[in-house]
């Protein structure tokens, strides 16, 4: 493959997604920020659901809780969408769940074993982080009006590109497929899940694609621990609710819901 064919530019991006029902508009940076900052600043003059931020490399690019994401340039996609679904605030995270069953089966096109979600906003392969997914919203009374749907997906980055820190726990298409990839194929191919899944999602919520996202997910029967803020709590996973939430047996045989944490597995 040429090495033209790595390279973003407002064209190649605008062409590779024109055929998408939901992009309606293509912005592109070669560095930024933070694509998500870019896309909430977008919203808020009043940009339309489809328009999406794009950069080749971000100086500020975040996960959830702030988390720094590496962002060089050159290898990966940055990319933040701007949803407008009517929906209550409440239902919001459940577009993260939606955007992870996009992500997972973008990547078992390239990896067909060893793709799976972890709970709430991570798509990993063979274990190792390969997508970090980050959803920001700005809501009404008792009404979203817009939702920030980021995604940072690592496609070309070589083992030694990645912090000492990440290196035990992140990978890339190119590690796990040992080819390099056309990013704009990948970027093309993303869009072309996100749209199916969003087009459930408006129509039936989670609830519509809750076997799509259980089908990717290694969770169920797990041994789990979630930490949120100070405190933390272990159990079991016997399944996800219709809403989203994780369903976990403790050992005093009650159930609890977990609506937000981090989720860490305990073994088999």
């Amino acid at each position: 493959m040429e090495e033209r064919a790595f390279v973003f530019t407002q064209q190649g991006l605008s062409d590779s997604l024109k055929r998408n029902p939901l992009v309606s508009c293509v912005h592109y940076f070669p560095e930024i920020g933070s694509t998500n900052r870019q896309a909430f600043r977008l919203a808020l003059d009043g940009a339309r659901e489809g328009e999406i931020v794009v950069a080749d490399a971000q100086t500020r690019g975040k996960g959830r809780l702030n988390r720094v994401w590496q962002s060089p340039p050159g290898v990966n996609l940055y990319v933040s969408a701007i949803l407008r679904p009517r929906i209550e605030p409440a239902t919001a995270p459940q577009i993260t769940l939606m955007a992870g069953v996009a992500v997972a089966e973008l990547l078992s096109g390239y990896c067909p074993d060893g793709v799976s979600i972890k709970w709430p906003n991570d798509v990993l392969i063979r274990g190792r982080k390969a997508c970090g997914i980050l959803t920001e919203m700005k809501a009404s009374t008792g009404a979203v009006d817009f939702i920030i749907l980021g995604i940072g997906l690592n496609v070309n980055m070589d083992r030694e590109d990645f912090d000492d820190l990440l290196r035990g726990t992140a990978t890339s298409l190119r590690i796990e497929t040992g080819i390099a990839q056309d990013r704009l194929d990948v970027i093309s191919r993303l869009f072309g899940f996100i749209e199916k899944w969003y087009r459930v999602f408006v129509q039936t919520g989670f609830a519509g694609m809750r076997d799509a996202w259980l089908a990717h997910a290694d969770i169920l029967g797990r041994p789990i621990r979630v930490v949120d803020r100070d405190a933390s709590q272990d159990g079991v996973v016997t399944g996800i609710d219709a809403d989203g939430a994780i369903l976990m047996r403790q050992e005093n045989g009650s159930v609890q819901r977990v609506i937000a944490g981090d989720v860490h597995l305990l073994g088999r």
